[in-house]
């Protein structure tokens, strides 16, 4: 009888040893990717900040001109912000949502290009970024809904608006899996730069080529994390289903030596869209989020041609 209680407190501590280190894992792998906090969001925002120039972003445009601060709450309480800019009299507006571990001023160059095209702008702080409440990365699940919000904002604003979703990397990610939402009749069209598909793909790609952290055990037990404390499941979270329920035109550009959210991506992507409501572009020699800073004249003529398809 001794023996069998030696026994099962043995398994018993097992059971919570391994219940420890899962947790303990779990939690590390959130802290290094997900957290507001997170080692690869800080490293994402510091590579910004030491590239600037060759991003060909002007920072110091956003403090020059007048942008009113806005706010919403989104669905699950949390305050987030988002800057407006307005344009003369213009019905045109558009939503810029910004990537992984960026701020709203990344937009820089698209926020300049819908500008000189006469569009009001709204560049948003995604949730768990910059002044925007939120522990968790959304990482463009999240943010989908976050958008909705934006847009009423906007519609309560003015009802005679047509608005153009814009977003670069998981903000990219972002305007995909919105397109899957019931939309307002005046989101006329969207573009999306180098938007991953799926995030649990996406955080199985890096994983295994961008960091030393790698097995296929390693990333389930992460997402497992995820879905039990979190409520936040990576697999369900793909821009491709959300895709196929969407009814307005998009146009995808992707770089054609992105090493980051690898090309392959988008021709997933826009494969879930009709043909006739579809536009692909793939920057020749551009690596992750480079497609306008490589070739700005194409890329001005592409979207250019796509807006005024749609008379936008």
């Amino acid at each position: 009888m001794k023996i069998v209680s030696i026994i099962i407190l043995s398994l018993l501590v097992l059971v919570l040893l391994v219940l420890a280190v899962y947790v303990l894992i779990g939690q590390i792998c959130f802290n290094t990717a997900m957290s507001r906090k997170s080692i690869v969001k800080k490293r994402a925002n510091k590579n910004l900040k030491d590239n600037i120039d060759k991003y060909m972003i002007d920072l110091e445009w956003w403090d020059d001109e007048k942008f009113e601060t806005l706010t919403v709450t989104s669905n699950d309480g949390l305050k987030l912000y988002g800057h407006y800019l307005k344009n003369g009299t213009s019905s045109k507006t558009v939503i810029l949502v910004h990537g992984y571990g960026g701020t709203y001023r990344e937009t820089y160059n698209y926020a300049r290009l819908f500008y000189k095209r006469g569009y009001n702008l709204l560049a948003v702080e995604c949730r768990g970024h910059g002044k925007s409440e939120g522990d968790m990365v959304g990482m463009g699940w999240l943010d989908r809904l976050d958008i909705l919000n934006w847009i009423e904002v906007l519609n309560k604003q003015n009802k005679d608006i047509k608005i153009v979703l814009f977003g670069l990397s998981m903000g990219g990610a972002a305007v995909c899996m919105a397109l899957g939402e019931k939309l307002p009749s005046n989101v006329v069209c969207a573009i999306s730069d180098c938007a991953f598909d799926n995030v649990y793909r996406q955080f199985s790609f890096v994983l295994s080529t961008h960091s030393h952290m790698r097995g296929k055990f390693l990333m389930n037990l992460f997402a497992g994390y995820v879905k039990r404390t979190k409520n936040f499941d990576m697999k369900a979270a793909d821009g491709i289903k959300q895709l196929k329920k969407a009814s307005i035109p998009i146009m995808f550009i992707h770089g054609e030596n992105d090493t980051f959210v690898p090309t392959e991506m988008v021709y997933r992507l826009s494969e879930a869209v009709p043909e006739d409501r579809r536009e692909v572009y793939i920057a020749k020699g551009a690596e992750h989020a480079m497609s306008y800073p490589t070739d700005p004249k194409t890329y001005e003529k592409r979207v250019d041609k796509f807006l005024s398809k749609y008379n936008m």
